[in-house]
């Protein structure tokens, strides 16, 4: 590696990202895309977490103050929310048990539970989706990162037997793009596992509120199975 030097421009980041080894360069080329990739899930993640809270805050506003189920169920149709589909499954199964002449009680309720338990699930599936994404990066890109780092220390190990000398300016480079390396995996992950931790605590938030709204829907319909009785 003779056209190292210890000189500030030569050990420069681009410098640094130009004469690594081609491994190296792989290294860092994948996890600098991953923590672009990353941050662009957080910040669309974040918004998208924002606006379904407020949209659960608005429909139990809207549904509480609601007088007729049927009727709130004509006007909250065209919702594209997660609590409107699990309020729109529980009165479609409720439909469909109630329709014919004789009742089936017990049945009716189990069949509401599940039904709306199940919508909660696949809602709750649907919104953390991208989240196995920062989860990976969090936990692979350090390991990434280390691969990059013992190429580089390799790199520099032959360059020491290439060069017949140990001096600063045989070694330098080598550690130098492997501590780099090692930078840019930290860097991809640390973001990452924060907010895979973050979101997460917001998502089951998301869950249980919707567990709420289902069984308080579910008391409702129970209240008025026994009226109809």
């Amino acid at each position: 590696m003779d056209f190292w030097n210890t000189d500030p421009a030569s050990m420069s980041l681009i410098s640094l990202i130009v004469h690594a080894h081609w491994l190296v360069q792989a290294v860092m080329a994948g996890l600098c895309l991953a923590s672009l990739w990353s941050w662009a899930i957080i910040i669309s993640f974040g918004f998208r977490l924002a606006a379904t809270r407020k949209d659960i805050d608005r429909f139990e506003d809207d549904y509480r103050e609601a007088d007729d189920i049927d009727e709130f169920h004509r006007r909250a149709a065209g919702r594209d929310q997660p609590i409107a589909r699990v309020f729109a499954a529980g009165v479609t199964e409720w439909r469909r048990s109630t329709a014919g002449k004789s009742i089936d009680r017990e049945g009716t309720r189990e069949r509401l539970a599940t039904t709306m338990g199940a919508t909660i699930a696949n809602e709750i599936d649907k919104l953390a989706d991208r989240l196995n994404f920062l989860a990976t990066v969090g936990s692979v890109a350090p390991f990434v990162g280390l691969f990059g780092t013992v190429v580089g220390i390799m790199n520099s190990f032959t360059s020491i037997a290439r060069e017949q000398n140990s001096s600063l300016a045989v070694v330098a480079p080598g550690i130098a793009e492997a501590l780099f390396a090692t930078a840019i995996g930290l860097f991809a992950a640390i973001p990452a596992v924060i907010a895979y931790n973050r979101f997460s605590h917001r998502i089951n938030r998301i869950e249980a509120r919707l567990n709420r709204f289902a069984d308080g829907f579910h008391a409702t319909l129970s209240r008025r199975l026994e009226s109809e009785a």
